[in-house]
């Protein structure tokens, strides 16, 4: 049966059927094919089910907070503050970039709002302190990845939906990843600027630090109450993210005054066009999990894996393939959709932690969105920046190969993961 199904839905994607009729339409034709017996009504509910969680209220806030973000002046502030902290560094302008994506996805949880709003910003910048075209493209790109992993991450949100995981453990396993993730991005930045002799700037007096500092406040704010929210017991995501929206409508309406109340309405829906697309293919998704366990197939990769003798170190490797290969041709919430209810199961009987698993499962998810062909933040990069979609995947290849590095590490070394969870909840 999984066979036929899995071969429905390839004829569907190669035929350009959209993502949310890929996952249903064989769903549905396995449930006619295979279990006719079953009530329409428990479709129904599965489907309802697949978005009636409380967790994932944390998703429309979170996106309508960094549509917010990206429409006013938080985005900038952020880049400057990095600029004046580690501009001196050798390849100055490249290490900005990094820094400021992870300040910005520490406020936003979105890979595209990050390309989106700190591309315009910091490639210009890239470009005059030195860095070749397609250098600056694929960082601009790859670094962006780093808001899947540092909280709040939508991601790591969709996985604790479907597996059950906290939300705040995982959020604290991301931090630790998407900062070795960002080291990595600096190594390389510095590696590119010693080829080329590049120097960073001068170095700031302090004074000019604490001045950008205070300049800061109200970005800096935005993390703060949701980081230390969420780790103080004060708030849970869900809470955090639509605390998170307040602060940013009057920092950005009332304290910039960069945001009136046409441009509101207008970034209002276009949070709540991205926000359907994601809840539409949940709800789908619901269904999915439903007949993957009707249909035991846990059950039959655990047995398989056991036939070859195939032990945990053989399963993440097939994982991380499986990963591989799906964020090529399927945008990331399918593949955790698709991927993660048969493959969470058995790496539970391995005994792989569920924390653990998810960095897995994120950072093959952030390898996904800036690998060809259909990587999302290379078009999302080329509309924004307006460049061809082959200059940046050019400039994306070097930091597909540091990512797998980084995800071999964090696949087999846990303690990576989880060593922030353990200080703070056990």
């Amino acid at each position: 049966m999984i066979w036929l199904i899995a071969f429905f839905a390839i004829v569907l994607l190669v035929a350009g059927f959209e993502m949310f009729l890929v996952l249903a339409l064989p769903t549905l034709a396995a449930k006619e094919a295979f279990y006719g017996t079953l009530p329409d009504a428990v479709l129904i509910q599965k489907v309802v089910g697949g978005i009636n969680h409380s967790t994932l209220l944390a998703i429309p806030f979170f996106i309508f907070a960094a549509h917010l973000m990206g429409a006013g002046r938080i985005a900038g502030q952020l880049t400057h503050l990095m600029r004046v902290f580690l501009g001196h560094t050798r390849g100055g302008m490249g290490q900005t970039t990094i820094g400021a994506s992870m300040a910005f996805g520490s406020v936003s949880g979105s890979a595209p709002a990050t390309v989106a709003a700190m591309g315009r910003i910091v490639y210009p910048e890239m470009r005059a302190s030195g860095f070749s075209e397609r250098f600056g493209l694929g960082l601009v790109v790859a670094s962006a990845e780093t808001a899947l992993l540092i909280p709040p991450s939508i991601t790591l949100i969709i996985y604790g939906w479907i597996t059950g995981t906290s939300i705040a453990q995982l959020f604290a396993g991301g931090l630790a990843v998407g900062l070795c993730l960002g080291l990595a991005f600096a190594m390389m930045v510095s590696i590119q600027a010693r080829r080329r002799g590049l120097q960073g700037a001068g170095r700031q007096p302090w004074a000019a630090r604490i001045t950008a500092l205070w300049e800061a406040k109200w970005a800096l704010g935005m993390p703060i109450i949701i980081l230390g929210g969420i780790y103080s017991g004060v708030f849970t995501p869900t809470e955090a993210a639509a605390v998170s929206v307040i602060y940013a409508i009057f920092v950005e309406m009332i304290v910039f005054r960069d945001l009136n109340w046409s441009k509101l309405v207008e970034v209002t829906e276009n949070s709540a066009v991205a926000t359907s697309v994601i809840f539409v293919l949940l709800a789908v998704g619901g269904l999915l999990s439903y007949f993957v366990t009707l249909a035991q197939i846990p059950d039959q990769i655990t047995a398989l894996l056991e036939t070859v003798n195939a032990g945990p170190i053989i399963f993440l490797i097939v994982v991380n393939v499986c990963f591989l290969i799906a964020g090529m041709v399927i945008d990331p919430n399918s593949a955790l959709l698709i991927l993660v209810p048969p493959l969470y199961p058995v790496a539970m009987a391995f005994g792989v932690d569920p924390v653990h698993f998810g960095m897995i499962v994120t950072l093959n998810i952030c390898i996904g969105m800036i690998t060809p062909p259909f990587g999302l933040d290379i078009f999302v990069a080329s509309s924004t920046l307006d460049k061809p979609v082959l200059s940046i995947i050019a400039g994306v290849w070097p930091f597909v190969a540091v990512n797998i590095i980084v995800l071999l590490i964090v696949t087999y070394v846990p303690e990576i993961s989880l060593f922030v969870p353990n200080l703070i909840f056990r």
